[in-house]
Order: C-alpha cells, then sequence, then structure tokens
C-alpha cells in the first residue's frame, strides 16, 4: 500500500500527526541550542507562506492518515524553499520522504520554480543523506564538522525531464555525398 498525496495546509487537522511530532523532533534534537525554547522552528513560518500560489503543503495518507508530508514557500523568484519533510517515526526507511521530495519538486515545477534551496540541521544525518542521495548541491564544505554551520544548506536545480530522439546528421554543403557534382 502507497497512500495517496493531499495538497491542504498545516492548519488541516490532518496535518496534525505532522506538525505535533515534528515539534516534538526538534524539540528533542535541539532543545534550546538555536537560543529559542524548543519546537520555536515550527512556528517561524505562518500557513499562508505555504500555500498557493508561492508556496504549498502536502501530506501522504494512507487509510486517512497522515504517515509524512513536506511544504515549500518562495525563496526567490525562481526557487522553492523546501521545509517540514517529516515520515512518521513508524514508516520511516520505507522510502516515503524521498517520495515527498520528488512530489514537491514536481509541484514546485507546476508552479514555475526552476530550483529547489532547503536547509537541515546539523543533527539531522539522515535529512543530509537523502538530500545528497538525491542530487542536492551542498553549500558548505563537507569536509568540516556540520556543528560548525549549524544550518546545513543545499541547493538543486530542477529541470523538465526532456527526451529528444536522435536526429540523422545531416552532411554540410562541403560534404557532399560521393558522386554528386
Amino acid at each position: 500500500m502507497t497512500g495517496t498525496f493531499l495538497y491542504t495546509s498545516p492548519d488541516d487537522e490532518r496535518s496534525r500527526p505532522l506538525v505535533e511530532a515534528l515539534t516534538h523532533e526538534y524539540a528533542t534534537r535541539y532543545g534550546t541550542y538555536f537560543g529559542d525554547e524548543p519546537g520555536a522552528e515550527m512556528r517561524r513560518y505562518p500557513a499562508a507562506l505555504l500555500a498557493p500560489p508561492e508556496g504549498n503543503f502536502v501530506l501522504l495518507l494512507r487509510n486517512g492518515m497522515a504517515i509524512a508530508g513536506g511544504a515549500f514557500k518562495r525563496y526567490d523568484e525562481h526557487t522553492a524553499d523546501l521545509k517540514r519533510i517529516w515520515t512518521h517515526e513508524n514508516y520511516r526507511r520505507q522510502g516515503l520522504a524521498r517520495r515527498v521530495v520528488l512530489e514537491l519538486e514536481a509541484q514546485a515545477l507546476r508552479q514555475h520554480y526552476t530550483s529547489i534551496y532547503l536547509t537541515t540541521g546539523f543533527r539531522q544525518p539522515e535529512a543530509k543523506g537523502l538530500y545528497l542521495s538525491m542530487g542536492y548541491t551542498p553549500l558548505f564544505d563537507m569536509n568540516l564538522d556540520p556543528e560548525i554551520y549549524k544550518i546545513l544548506p543545499f541547493k538543486k536545480d530542477l529541470l523538465p525531464k526532456v527526451v529528444t530522439l536522435a536526429s540523422r546528421r545531416e552532411p554540410a554543403r562541403s560534404e557532399a555525398p560521393q558522386g554528386a557534382i
């Protein structure tokens, strides 16, 4: 069973598991490390920033329950900023975060963005590994301790997949076929 995507809002009741679990995750991993109260990150972006026309918020539902999700907001005119990528703890290691990111990339293209920017925290090595495996370019020195950066930025260009057929090369005028005058 794979689940279905539902575009909605962080204010939708079905989003509550994502919001609560992410708040707990951030509070557990970072506490007051960044100087804010635990979980403050989840209040940083109002729902309106994660809504069309400049953003979007998606849940992956299975049997009506949110098992994964994520969002993006506008970073600049051509770039979407991924936020809130999450998988329910009982459904991890199934490729669901990858599915969510792929879905958000496709939606960002539909909304005319041509690149993605995102950040993750230095205490989220699984997120760092996911983004690297999906072709995101780190905008930090991977050889240094990630804690010196605290926030790890990544970028990826989104290019629509274009299939072209190889065309037969026409001979140039100086390459006239033999026997031609």
